[in-house]
């Protein structure tokens, strides 16, 4: 019968040998979106526009994430007539509004009012000079670094003008 040190040191060796074929590997933006377990909507929505394949690519992409809560602040219906097959143009324009190229922290942006160029084409407008609100709606979480760019949390839906 083996010593307990025996088992000990044979445990000692094989335990990191078991967890050496594991590589830690970051989670890109769509990955973290589902884990984080607040934006269901907004992951329904990314794959309803078909936008999953172009969110999981490199990148880099700063996205301005609205949180479950922001799309209940839409009016009634706005979002199931959104997901709809006949509306994906729309919401096609609508996601990619919430998505700037480049990865932009907050640092970047600290003490600025600016305006950034989006995905969709359009413009929204920073204000960094106290917290930062984008498009009317706060950054209530900034900084969730991904593999391919970054994410902010935003407490409302920005639409294009």
């Amino acid at each position: 019968m083996r010593s307990v040190r025996s088992l000990l040191a044979t445990a000692a060796i094989a335990v990191p040998m078991a967890f050496s074929s594991f590589t830690a590997q970051a989670a890109d933006i769509v990955d973290t979106a589902v884990s984080a377990g607040q934006f269901n909507t907004l992951v329904a929505a990314v794959k309803a526009a078909g936008l999953v394949d172009t969110l999981k690519g490199a990148g880099p992409f700063t996205v301005f994430a609205p949180t479950d809560e922001a799309f209940a602040k839409l009016p009634a219906g706005t979002v199931e007539g959104l997901l709809k097959p006949e509306n994906k143009e729309k919401l096609v324009a609508v996601l990619t509004y919430h998505v700037v190229p480049g990865k932009v922290m907050s640092s970047d942006i600290a003490g600025k009012k600016t305006m950034a160029k989006t995905v969709q084409g359009s413009e929204v407008s920073v204000d960094a000079t106290n917290g930062v609100m984008v498009d009317g709606a706060k950054v209530v979480k900034a900084d969730i670094v991904t593999d391919n760019g970054v994410i902010h949390v935003i407490d409302a839906v920005i639409l294009p003008k």
